[in-house]
């Protein structure tokens, strides 16, 4: 990433030519605990600084208690590699902000407890955010739309939104697990993860590879929403019989990505027209996934309208999403007390309103 990358804020916010603020966030929802720094000046946002560690179990699952050993143990070293990289002290920075949520309970505490910590020595503005919201602001950010369909699909979440009223609307969403949940799970129950990804390519889409047939696959979509449990266990079962034959697990590789994004692309195609929205954005860290952007590149030119999927380096967790969205908050008036600064394992995406979305 350019250290000095800028890019205009794609709102109308009252006085923010004006001002001149560094801010400072951290993420810690799940396997991620990064820092980020950056710089408003005449109005348009330079990102100063954007670093990350992520843990990677050894096998299995992500267990959070591991995951928030790891956050604690880079904490420290992440901070101060980011102040370096940005060319700022603590003392510079104007305004602290975390991710309260959604995520898990252990890894969420450790964010947290840095940015009050911070907040009440140094006495600088403390800012809660919402990291599913921080998602769908860094994208706008880059992006320069001001109002498009939203996608967000991650390994937690996988949803439709819309803004409206000031405040983010789900138009549809799963109604069992996430998208990047069942990608990671389905890889590691056939044995071909961890890792998950190598070489910015996931293990299904490698799997992919060994074969391109299409096998049917529950196909579940309910109006807007989706559901992949059944999709999941079918590909599970068939996965199981092919007792480690390349070529067959290859096709069922293929045959459960092809359905899972078909399945996306139609709610996305249902939601854009009933929405009349005119422009696309893919958010989250399935967003970096190439075989997505180009289903979801097709649909946008088939509807002429724009579309833009978030890159790799700010597609999954980052602090940089959290020291912006942070920013924005605070340029509209939020700010809590240390002694308010909790967490929210279950925080939704569309509890709560945004003054810089229009009323």
């Amino acid at each position: 990433m350019n250290p000095l990358a800028s890019h205009r804020i794609p709102y109308d916010i009252p006085g923010v030519h004006a001002q001149e603020l560094i801010s400072l966030g951290f993420e810690s929802t799940s396997h991620t605990f990064g820092v980020g720094i950056v710089r408003l000046r005449g109005g348009a946002v330079e990102v100063l600084a954007n670093v990350n560690s992520q843990y990677k179990p050894p096998k299995g699952g992500l267990h959070p208690r591991e995951a928030s050993y790891h956050h604690m143990e880079k904490a420290y070293s992440l901070l101060k590699q980011a102040l370096e990289k940005a060319g700022v002290s603590l003392k510079d920075v104007s305004v602290v902000s975390y991710s309260m949520g959604p995520g898990l309970g252990p890894c969420l505490r450790v964010s947290a407890s840095v940015a009050r910590f911070l907040a009440s020595y140094y006495d600088k503005p403390l800012v809660p955010v919402n990291h599913a919201i921080a998602h769908i602001e860094i994208g706008k950010l880059y992006s320069g739309f001001t109002d498009p369909l939203v996608i967000y699909v991650s390994g937690g979440n996988t949803m439709i939104v819309v803004a409206k009223d000031g405040a983010y609307r789900v138009l549809g969403e799963t109604l069992d697990i996430p998208l990047g949940n069942l990608l990671d799970t389905f890889a590691r129950e056939i044995g071909i993860a961890p890792p998950y990804v190598v070489e910015g390519k996931h293990a299904v889409d490698l799997c992919s590879e060994w074969n391109p047939d299409f096998v049917p696959l529950p196909y579940t979509v309910k109006g807007s929403d989706l559901s992949f449990s059944g999709l999941l266990t079918a590909a599970l079962q068939r996965a199981r019989n092919a007792r480690g034959d390349r070529r067959t697990l290859g096709a069922i590789c293929n045959s459960l990505r092809e359905t899972a994004f078909n399945m996306l692309v139609e709610v996305a195609e249902r939601s854009l027209i009933l929405s009349g929205k005119k422009s696309i954005l893919l958010v989250g860290g399935v967003a970096s996934n190439t075989v997505l952007k180009w289903k979801l590149e097709k649909l946008s030119e088939i509807h002429g309208i724009p579309y833009y999927g978030t890159p790799p380096d700010i597609a999954g967790d980052n602090g940089l999403m959290i020291s912006y969205t942070g920013l924005l908050m605070y340029l509209n008036g939020f700010s809590v007390k240390p002694e308010e600064a909790f967490v929210r394992q279950r925080l939704r995406l569309d509890e709560g309103s945004y003054p810089w979305l229009g009323l």
